[in-house]
């Protein structure tokens, strides 16, 4: 096994889920310039995610669509013309 491959910067980060408002405590090495205060009081480096395990389809059972950036309403609005056509 290589020696001195792993990184040595571990700290206690903050995940928070942006469309649920759930959050978890973790260690990472990930940066980041935001930051919270935990239950504990304490201020950790805060990550925001789009998705976790509490609102992702796969483990919550419901098939809830998140378009953040409109990426669904953009390639409907691409291709509507073609689904027009293929109607008729």
């Amino acid at each position: 096994m290589k020696k001195d491959i792993h990184p040595k910067n571990y700290r206690l980060v903050v995940f928070k889920d942006m469309s649920n408002e759930y959050s978890f405590i973790s260690r990472s090495t990930i940066n980041t310039k935001d930051t919270v205060v935990w239950e504990d009081g304490n201020e950790y480096p805060l990550v925001k995610l789009e998705i976790s395990h509490m609102s992702h389809p796969f483990y919550t059972g419901k098939m809830k669509l998140v378009d953040s950036a409109g990426r669904v309403d953009k390639f409907k609005n691409r291709y509507k013309k073609h689904y027009d056509q293929k109607a008729k």
